[in-house]
């Protein structure tokens, strides 16, 4: 992994033209709509990881909602109230090509954990939502996401399948 990696809001001046993850829609979303996205129409926080200027990687976040019924633990459906629940969506995650298997994908989703959590204590928050491109679905996997069922994403091959991560799962990973 890349040395003294920082993990930082986009800024405006950011050159990200170069950047390539190997993922067309990925690389056109941080090159071309990522900072519109955050700063003119305020959807959307991405934040980078960087090093020496040079950005390695980028999570693209922003608050959102799950109905209760979508939720993939019964126990959890039983003890919530049946109104939209707050989520924190990941929406895009991307490495640049050069970096990849380093471990910067793994620093940018724990970051992306820890605001979840800084959103369960200041907003509410009972998860973290990720749109997970289909050869990425292993990785969200290893760090206990669970796919969701019954939500619209993913209905067309290469389109990105919803997974479920829960703020109390989150919490206890970072209690160890």
């Amino acid at each position: 992994m890349p040395t003294a990696i920082e993990i930082r809001p986009l800024r405006t001046d950011d050159d990200r033209s170069t950047f390539s993850c190997g993922q067309p829609d990925l690389d056109r979303f941080f090159q071309h709509y990522a900072r519109q996205n955050q700063f003119k129409l305020r959807l959307a926080v991405t934040y980078v990881a960087a090093s020496d200027s040079r950005i390695l990687g980028f999570a693209t976040v922003a608050a959102s909602s799950l109905e209760r019924n979508r939720l993939p633990s019964a126990r959890l459906r039983r003890r919530l109230p049946g109104y939209p629940l707050p989520v924190l969506r990941l929406a895009r995650l991307g490495v640049h090509a050069r970096v990849q298997g380093s471990g910067v994908g793994r620093v940018l989703l724990r970051h992306v954990l820890e605001l979840a959590l800084d959103q369960r204590d200041r907003l509410g928050c009972v998860g973290v939502v990720a749109d997970a491109k289909p050869d990425a679905i292993a990785f969200y996997e290893r760090f206990g996401f669970v796919p969701l069922e019954g939500v619209r994403e993913g209905a067309l091959h290469g389109d990105p399948s919803p997974m479920f991560l829960a703020i109390s799962t989150i919490a206890q990973s970072g209690e160890k």
